[in-house]
C-alpha cells in the first residue's frame, strides 16, 4: 500500500481552513505565523515561501521577517522578543540552520513556549521525553510521520519500531513519540553495528538519515510500515533539472515487501507543512484559553 502523504496533508489543510474560518467568525481572531529568515540560503527561502503560501490557503496570516546574514545575536533575540509580545502572532518559526556566528540554542530558548510551533523549545522537548507530561507543541516532521502511521493502520502498542537517524529535528523526537505510544523503540545511527539486522525486526521503520537508498529491500520485514523522511538529490541527466529526489529507502526494492510505504516526494514532505499550520491554529487556541482564564 502506498501512503499518499499529499492527499492526507491536503485533507488536514482543508480541515484547518474550516477551523480557522470558524475562529474568525466566533472569536474575531485570525491565527498568525511569523517566519524569521536570516540570510539568503536558497533552500530556506523556498521553505519559507511554501509556508507562506500554505498559510494563505488556510486563511492564516503570515508575517515575514527577512534579516541580513550578518545580523548580531542581540538584534535577532530582540526580533524574537517583539514577536513574543505581539498578540497577532500565535506561532514563531526561526528557519534553521542559522549562520555560524549565531547561537541557535539561545535563539530557540527565547521563543515563547506558547508560540513554539516548531516544537523545539527545550521545555517542549523535555516534556515530550518524560512520562506523564505533554508538550504544548511537537516538532512538525515527526508529528507528520505519526499521522501517516495512524493512517496506514499501525498498531503501536508493543510493536518493534526502528528509527534510523538521531537528529534533533526528526530522529530523536520521532523515537520519543513512538515510546509515548508504547512501541519498543530502537534508534539506529552511524555507530550502530549491523543496522540491516536491526531494521529487519521492525514492524514500524522510520528512515531519517539523509543517505540515498540506504535501506535496501532485504532490510525491510515483510508487512512492515515504512516511513521515508529522507529527501536526497541524485544526479540524473535524463531529468529536467539534472537531478531527481530519492528517499533514504530504495523505494522500488522495498515497495513490494512493505505492508505500507511513503513515496519520495509526496510522502512526509507535505505533512510537515500541514502540521505547522495545525500547530499555529493551536497557538491561537492557547491564546483564547488564556484570555478566558
Amino acid at each position: 500500500m502506498l501512503i499518499d502523504g499529499k492527499a492526507i496533508a491536503q485533507r488536514i489543510r482543508n480541515e484547518i481552513a474550516g477551523d480557522v474560518e470558524k475562529m474568525v467568525q466566533e472569536h474575531d481572531l485570525r491565527p498568525g505565523l511569523a517566519a524569521v529568515l536570516v540570510g539568503e540560503d536558497p533552500a530556506s527561502q523556498t521553505y519559507v515561501r511554501m509556508k507562506r503560501k500554505a498559510c494563505a490557503e488556510a486563511g492564516i496570516e503570515s508575517f515575514g521577517h527577512e534579516l541580513p546574514a550578518d545580523i548580531d545575536q542581540e538584534s535577532l533575540l530582540q526580533v524574537v522578543r517583539d514577536l513574543n509580545a505581539d498578540p497577532k502572532v500565535h506561532g514563531i518559526l526561526v528557519q534553521l540552520p542559522l549562520p555560524d556566528h549565531l547561537d541557535e540554542e539561545q535563539v530557540l530558548n527565547e521563543i515563547s513556549i506558547e508560540k513554539d510551533v516548531d516544537g523545539f523549545h527545550p521545555v517542549n522537548i523535555g516534556r515530550l521525553s518524560m512520562k506523564g507530561r505533554e508538550p504544548l507543541f511537537m516538532p512538525c516532521t515527526p508529528m507528520g510521520c505519526m499521522v501517516l502511521l495512524e493512517e496506514a493502520g499501525a498498531k503501536f502498542e508493543g510493536a518493534n519500531a526502528v528509527v534510523l537517524g538521531r537528529s534533533n529535528i526528526v530522529g530523536l523526537p520521532a523515537a520519543m513519540m513512538l515510546i509515548k505510544r508504547n512501541a519498543t523503540v530502537t534508534v539506529v545511527h552511524s555507530r550502530t553495528k549491523d543496522p540491516a539486522s536491526m531494521c529487519r525486526n521492525a514492524d514500524i521503520l522510520v528512515a531519517a538519515v539523509g543517505r540515498p537508498k540506504m535501506v535496501q529491500g532485504d532490510w525491510v520485514k515483510p508487512g512492515a510500515i515504512v516511513i521515508d523522511v529522507g529527501v536526497n538529490r541524485v544526479d540524473d541527466p535524463t531529468a529536467k533539472r539534472g537531478y531527481r529526489l530519492v528517499g533514504d529507502v530504495d523505494f522500488e526494492a522495498a515497495k513490494d515487501v512493505a505492508g505500507a510505504i511513503t513515496p519520495v516526494p509526496g510522502g512526509v514532505g507535505p505533512m510537515t507543512i500541514a502540521m505547522l499550520l495545525k500547530n499555529t491554529l493551536r497557538g491561537a487556541e492557547l491564546q483564547l484559553t488564556k484570555a478566558k482564564a
